[in-house]
């Protein structure tokens, strides 16, 4: 597998992307906030004066059966700035998909784009015919077929989906969405999902340029091989030592929050009083500090679990690894117009910030402090213990350690756990009710290593030799830095073959991915050899 990096287009690429809307059997059953709108706009609404179809705004819908399909568009990140994307219901992020603790959810992927797509729904305990992977529990749904995914909601939270064919490639490109369970115990008079990204605005186009054919123009932009590029252009599979310093993402220089950047992003309207709760997933590939001005909030939920006792916190920022995600809970109490905003030194965290308008406040408008350095809000250290299923001092059935680095082999840059890359990677075999304890020790130099268990939840038991002194941490991502080592416990409880891999996408189509694999698991898929598969 190699490397591959965020949609790269000549600029100047123009065309007519013919999309349809697609059929949805899905109703909303929440009140559409301002930035999450269910919308039917005919095609000609969706067209830029010069013919370019556009992606639609993001439906929030109910996803006990629904409809999702893969298709190219482009995306209006600002007033002056478009990318060519793919998209699932043309938009980006994709429908976000509402289901309530028990339903059964009935999701149909119809693939209209020109390369095999799946979707994997990240941090969900599906089951493992359900997950997603291309030749490994499934064959990539090719162009013009369709494949239905079902599983029961069973664990309430926050998660998402994203394609997992070619990921680094197909989710830099937009093939993204949330999946939000909702617990019925659970109420708030606001519920915004946001989810952050980051691009290459070298791929935009100017919307006042004339467009040219349509035909040639999508076969340009799904036809382009982002592993052929080379270090000017930023493939991550040709990377040296010498000329990177391991992992230069400073080609991201573009960030948007649920597909917009800047004063285009859409603002999260509130009523004085009101109980708020933010959703934050990081679709990227880049750690974002997020900071809530003016008001003091509690986080409630990290990847989809809930926090302990959470003690109320002020101007804390809040880092989200790629893959994670961090859900917020304030109360609307201190009118004005305020910022939720990345924080750092680089000018492109400044276009990922969203504006908290109060209804009928005419107060001045709050100002950014983005290059501040504030106390970074520490999940280990937060909310009260309680007794959890694991603990360090307990016997295991299993103890693997996982050595992650970056090495150089044949020439080439890649992201090793114990010094193989993968598929060369041992495997970790477990039966199922087998306890394991995993030992996550970074060895990169500069490299973070967001690190997720597909199909099943792991406890935090020690971070650099020190137990966890605040509430339980339960999580399916977890960012190791440099450096660090992190103790781990989970239970074989969800039989199959399952990914364990780096979530910076590049470093695991680099090779940091090995498997969960069940001794006595049985499947009834066989790859299809006229398919594409690539599972990462």
């Amino acid at each position: 597998m190699k490397g591959k990096i965020k949609l790269l287009l000549a600029i100047g690429l123009l065309g007519i992307i013919v999309v349809g809307c697609s059929n949805s059997s899905g109703k909303d059953e929440l009140n559409m906030d301002n930035t999450q709108k269910t919308t039917e706009m005919s095609s000609k609404t969706n067209q830029s004066s010069n013919n370019i179809v556009l992606t639609e705004e993001t439906q929030r819908v109910d996803g006990k059966e629904f409809t999702i399909t893969a298709k190219a568009s482009n995306l209006k990140v600002s007033n002056d700035l478009t990318l060519p994307v793919w998209t699932f219901n043309n938009s980006v992020p994709g429908p976000e998909i509402r289901v309530k603790v028990g339903d059964t959810v009935k999701i149909n992927l119809k693939n209209e784009l020109e390369e095999p797509v799946s979707i994997h729904w990240h941090g969900y305990p599906v089951p493992n015919d359900m997950d997603g992977i291309p030749g490994v529990t499934q064959d990539a749904v090719v162009p013009g077929k369709m494949f239905m995914y079902q599983f029961k909601a069973t664990v309430p939270g926050t998660y998402w989906y994203h394609s997992h064919q070619d990921s680094v490639n197909q989710l830099d490109k937009g093939l993204y969405g949330s999946l939000i369970v909702e617990d019925p115990k659970d109420s708030y008079d606001r519920d915004y999902t946001l989810v952050l990204d980051e691009w290459m605005s070298s791929g935009s186009r100017d919307m006042e340029t004339n467009t040219s054919d349509s035909s040639q123009s999508n076969k340009s932009m799904q036809g382009m091989d982002h592993s052929k590029m080379n270090m000017k252009g930023m493939d991550h599979s040709q990377m040296s030592m010498s000329g990177m310093k391991d992992h230069d993402m400073s080609m991201y220089d573009l960030y948007t929050i649920n597909g917009k950047t800047g004063d285009a992003i859409d603002k999260l309207v509130v009523k004085e009083g009101e109980k708020v709760r933010i959703r934050l997933i990081n679709a990227g590939y880049l750690t974002h500090t997020m900071h809530l001005h003016g008001h003091e909030f509690k986080v409630v939920a990290s990847d989809g679990q809930s926090v302990n006792s959470p003690a109320v916190i002020t101007d804390q920022g809040i880092a989200i690894a790629p893959g994670e995600r961090y859900d917020i809970e304030f109360t609307a109490n201190n009118p004005g117009s305020w910022l939720l905003e990345e924080h750092g030194r680089e000018d492109r965290v400044k276009n990922m910030r969203v504006v908290i308008s109060y209804e009928g406040s005419t107060l001045q408008t709050d100002s950014s402090n983005a290059s501040e350095q504030l106390p970074q809000f520490n999940l280990l250290k937060y909310g009260k213990q309680v007794d959890t299923k694991f603990s360090l001092n307990q016997s295991f059935d299993q103890d693997v350690q996982l050595n992650l680095n970056t090495e150089m082999k044949d020439g080439e840059m890649v992201y090793t756990i114990n010094g193989k890359v993968f598929p060369n990677t041992d495997s970790i075999k477990v039966d199922k009710g087998e306890k394991v304890k995993v030992t996550f020790v970074n060895q990169s130099k500069t490299d973070d290593h967001p690190m997720h268990l597909h199909g099943h939840f792991f406890q935090v038991l020690s971070k650099n030799g020190q137990p966890l002194d605040g509430a339980p941490v339960i999580k399916d991502t977890l960012n190791v830095k440099p450096g660090e080592e992190y103790v781990v416990a989970f239970e074989a409880d969800n039989p199959g073959d399952w990914m364990f891999h780096c979530h910076d996408l590049h470093h695991a189509s680099a090779g940091m991915v090995t498997e969960v694999m069940y001794n006595d698991y049985k499947t009834n898929y066989t790859p299809d050899p006229s398919v594409d598969n690539k599972p990462e």
